[in-house]
């Protein structure tokens, strides 16, 4: 079962600052946004939609038409509740199943979803036969310092923060981490293995930018923290 089904991590999610607030309330979103080409007339698919934050975004500037897809039920039927919109078809599927027609896209967006994938060069080479020549790949991963992390969490010395401990660093693959008190599994891919795929599956980089929590969270407990080291990879690639 997907994690995000099961109810008592769904309702912890739910508490979220990014749950409640929307993209106002996630730490990436002002680095993510300025990133997203002219959505104008263009025909945009979100890749583990969650919410539906950025395909409701997607839609309200000027996207002709959104496909948005996550292989949870609970968020898929979130997302139409909170996040419904003309222009957006919402769909329960897994990003790995779905069906990546060719030359469909011109915007292919994933936000804190790839790090759920095993086979991250599988992924690329659907997503560059669905986008259009010169269509947009923009996406926003786990950093691989995070995902390197020993279970993902701060060592502590006497109670108080020590260090980010980066441990089997080349060792990529399956990590089981604490998530909202919950063990979840992902996948830790090293930086050669995020840019490189993608340059060897045919796409150009245009930006890679590791995000920083803005200053106007620096009064939310923990964030200062989030300046020790990096936690989300934000690459935007074109065909």
């Amino acid at each position: 079962m997907n994690i995000y089904d099961n109810n008592d991590f769904f309702t912890s999610y739910g508490k979220m600052s990014r749950s409640v607030y929307g993209l106002d309330g996630a730490g990436e979103w002002q680095t993510f946004r300025p990133l997203i080409p002219d959505l104008e007339g263009k025909t945009v698919l979100d890749i583990g939609c969650g919410y539906g934050w950025h395909a409701k975004y997607a839609a309200e500037n000027g996207a002709s038409h959104v496909t948005a897809i996550d292989s949870s039920e609970k968020m898929i039927a979130q997302a139409k509740a909170i996040n419904a919109h003309g222009k957006i078809s919402y769909s329960v599927c897994d990003i790995e199943a779905f069906d990546y027609e060719n030359q469909k896209y011109d915007v292919v967006i994933s936000n804190l979803v790839l790090h759920y994938i095993e086979n991250l060069d599988d992924i690329y080479a659907k997503v560059h036969k669905t986008l259009k020549k010169g269509g947009t790949f923009l996406f926003n991963i786990e950093h691989p310092t995070f995902t390197a992390g020993v279970g993902q969490e701060w060592a502590y010395e006497k109670g108080e923060i020590a260090h980010w401990p980066v441990d089997n660093y080349y060792v990529t693959g399956e990590r089981i981490t604490n998530f909202l008190g919950f063990e979840v599994k992902k996948y830790h891919h090293t930086m050669t293995q995020i840019v490189m795929g993608l340059i060897n599956c045919g796409f150009t980089i245009k930006a890679l930018v590791e995000a920083e929590p803005p200053e106007n969270m620096m009064h939310i407990d923990g964030v200062k923290d989030e300046l020790r080291r990096p936690m989300m990879l934000i690459v935007k690639a074109e065909k």
